[in-house]
């Protein structure tokens, strides 16, 4: 698997990220056996970023269970926003007194004194922007964050956040996280054109759109009887089976799996973006992993989007059409920017 830098740091991380929301619940030796092998997997594929949050049930516990002895070639990275105590009207958002003992929490239960990257888990509308990342920044002098994210923002938060920190010398998010993939493109319209202004990787969650484009509702015996899913194939609209459909084609014209196409396609649209795979099995997530080994012809890529419509909507498409006219920058073409 190769390597990229994280956002403006140079900080490597892998290609495809290791989603461990999988691990929520600790069910016995069993469980803890199954959860060491997928790691054990990911590792050996040279992948080096683990994605896990407070709110992910048991995840960090078993996390810090797994990590012992090997913590430190990991890039592990966790989020905070999310209640710690509904009883409790502080015990969630993005203030400081949550920030602080969420980030404590979750140190104490990864069993490390460190967090490579802490990603604000959603925007809390009720907390100043100013405050949070301060807070941040604060955490990062105190050397128990090396480095900072945001996950599920809108695109002008996100850019005042970073302006601020530029301003006043705080830490500015390196990292944004989003849901991605072939039936939910909207991140193209504000988010992944500010995440490349600001030099920012573009973690995708989700990229298999829960389970509809990893074929297991338009293969023959793709889900097995009795299996847990998150959608049940009689809710998809028209719009997902034929997407699904596609990749199932695709996949088939390059003798790939369905899963290891829709992961490509998000590696392929744009550069900064790695896809967080997840996984209930070793042998699935073996499977997601040899999407980095996968190249998608133009042509494979031209037949995946075109069955998935989609519109860049306003300003994306008026700006696109204003800079092919000539009545609006004459005749004379610039290069693009490196």
């Amino acid at each position: 698997m190769r390597h990229r830098l994280l956002g403006r740091t140079g900080l490597r991380v892998s290609e495809l990220f290791f989603g461990a929301m999988s691990f929520y619940e600790r069910d016995g030796a069993e469980a803890t056996q199954r959860y060491r092998a997928m790691l054990d997997a990911y590792d050996e594929a040279g992948g080096n970023v683990i994605d896990t949050a407070s709110a992910y049930g048991e995840s960090e516990n078993v996390l810090g269970e797994l990590l012992v002895g090997r913590r430190d070639r990991f890039v592990l990275a966790s989020k905070y926003t999310l209640s710690r105590d509904q009883s409790d009207p502080n015990a969630a958002g993005n203030h400081r007194k949550n920030l602080v003992l969420s980030l404590e929490e979750s140190l104490r239960r990864l069993r490390t004194d460190y967090l490579d990257l802490y990603w604000v888990h959603l925007w809390d509308r009720q907390t100043p922007v100013e405050e949070t990342m301060r807070a941040l920044d604060d955490a990062v002098r105190a050397g128990k964050i090396l480095y900072i994210g945001i996950s599920d923002a809108p695109a002008w938060l996100v850019s005042r956040a970073n302006t601020l920190a530029e301003w006043r010398d705080w830490t500015s998010f390196a990292a944004l996280q989003v849901p991605y993939h072939l039936l939910r493109r909207d991140a193209e319209r504000e988010l992944l054109p500010m995440a490349e202004a600001f030099g920012m990787s573009v973690a995708a969650w989700g990229p298999l759109a829960g389970g509809v484009l990893s074929g297991k509702f338009t293969v023959p015996g793709g889900v097995e009887p009795g299996a847990a899913t998150r959608v049940d194939a009689a809710s998809l609209t028209a719009r997902e089976h034929a997407v699904a459909r596609a990749v199932v084609t695709v996949a088939d014209e390059l003798g790939a799996r369905p899963s290891q196409v829709a992961l490509a396609w998000t590696c392929a649209r744009h550069a900064a973006v790695h896809p967080i795979v997840g996984a209930s099995t070793v042998g699935q997530l073996i499977e997601n992993l040899g999407a980095v080994d996968l190249v998608l012809p133009l042509d494979a890529i031209r037949t995946l989007e075109a069955a998935a419509e989609f519109e860049l909507g306003f300003p994306g498409d008026f700006l696109a059409q204003c800079e092919a006219d000539p009545w609006v920058f004459g005749t004379a073409r610039l290069a693009s920017r490196p």
